[in-house]
């Protein structure tokens, strides 16, 4: 038999330290708050893209926390200033923008099976439940429904470029699938997203202090700027799809509307913004098709024009039903476990926009843009 004292020996002696004990605390861990977050740690683009994903949604969550009534008018130093910084190096403003909540939060459950809505999760969430999950995957569709369009936007470029008619032809012919495509999904939100959550639960956290009357001033971001700094919220307007089609399409918006569009475009990735300018300065189709006389060219055109206005006649019957028809209902709601109607939005885009004139606006330019050939 071994020697008992022998085996004392050779242990270690017994440290609190050992187990992360405190000789002052015990088992309290002492001096809780962690040191600022760091962004150098992050490792290249991805990374840096899902942290403005996580420090937004926070950010949201704690200046809305209380409702728009109380909103928090001041960011704490230990998110504003990682926030700021990882904003700065991606070319972003330090707020949730359709880039964090819809772009960068999805992730497959089978990478193996197909994109669609069983098949999706989100990454990060706030209050909203399925109704929240189901807006952001079915936008993750319509961005998705996209690519066809987006390809053909290069196909058609790079045709004009080549004098190649039937490549033309092609990229306008799938370019119109693809926007109708874009139309089909965006019908996906009336199966997954109910009005009434959407209206008094989720779209307080997708609001901005740009625009908006419940923060007049904006937010302080504390260790950033001692002034309070303005930001629109999340908008479907800084999504790059329509602004690529509309500049390709030749589409002019009004000042106010085009005005609008463009401060929205400094809420893209950079690169998605250089995408917009790119097409916008590549050559005209709109010239291309009248002096090339081709009436296939110009018929297929124009369907591209009536598919996108119908796209847009779409998402006004879609804003109808999830805002001005959720706040006259929520006005005349008894008591119950939702929020009160909201006073400050009531009418109005998370973006800052009066909104149905807004997408009215647009919706009707679009039309204007159809061709005719004695144009």
């Amino acid at each position: 038999m071994e020697n008992p004292s022998q085996n004392l020996k050779t242990a270690p002696l017994l440290s609190l330290r050992r187990f992360h004990i405190s000789e002052d605390y015990g088992f309290l861990l002492p001096n809780p708050l962690m040191p600022l977050l760091n962004c150098r740690f992050l490792r290249g683009y991805r990374e840096q893209r899902l942290a403005h994903l996580v420090l937004s949604v926070m950010t949201m969550g704690y200046v809305w926390q209380r409702g728009e009534n109380q909103p928090q008018e001041v960011l704490p130093r230990n998110l504003a200033i990682p926030l700021v910084e990882v904003s700065r190096s991606l070319g972003l403003p330090p707020i949730l923008v359709h880039s964090d909540l819809v772009l960068t939060n999805w992730t497959p459950r089978n990478p193996e099976r197909p994109l669609e809505i069983g098949n999706l999760d989100i990454i990060v969430s706030f209050p909203g439940g399925e109704s929240l999950r189901g807006f952001i995957l079915v936008t993750v569709l319509v961005e998705k429904a996209a690519v066809p369009g987006i390809k053909a936007l290069v196909q058609a470029v790079n045709a004009i470029l080549q004098c190649s008619q039937n490549s033309l032809l092609q990229a306008l012919q799938r370019l119109k699938l693809s926007i109708q495509d874009i139309t089909r999904t965006l019908g996906q939100m009336h199966d997954y997203v109910d009005p009434d959550i959407f209206y008094a639960v989720i779209r307080i956290f997708l609001s901005g202090w740009k625009d908006n009357p419940a923060m007049p001033v904006g937010l302080i971001y504390e260790g950033v700027s001692t002034e309070p700094l303005e930001y629109s919220g999340g908008s479907a307007a800084q999504s790059t799809v329509l602004h690529a089609f509309d500049e390709f399409l030749g589409v002019c918006h009004s000042k106010e509307s085009a005005d609008f569009l463009h401060r929205m475009r400094e809420y893209m990735p950079p690169s998605h913004k250089a995408f917009i300018e790119e097409i916008h300065s590549g050559p005209s189709l709109r010239d291309h098709i009248l002096s090339s006389g081709n009436g296939q060219l110009l018929t297929a055109y124009n369907q591209c024009v009536e598919a996108l206005a119908d796209l847009r006649s779409y998402h006004i019957t879609v804003v109808t039903k999830y805002l001005i028809i959720a706040a006259t209902k929520a006005k005349g709601r008894r008591p119950n476990h939702l929020p009160g109607p909201s006073q400050a939005l009531e009418e109005r885009g998370t973006g800052g926009t009066e909104v149905l004139s807004f997408l009215k606006s647009v919706r009707d330019k679009t039309l204007e843009a159809i061709l005719h050939q004695s144009d």
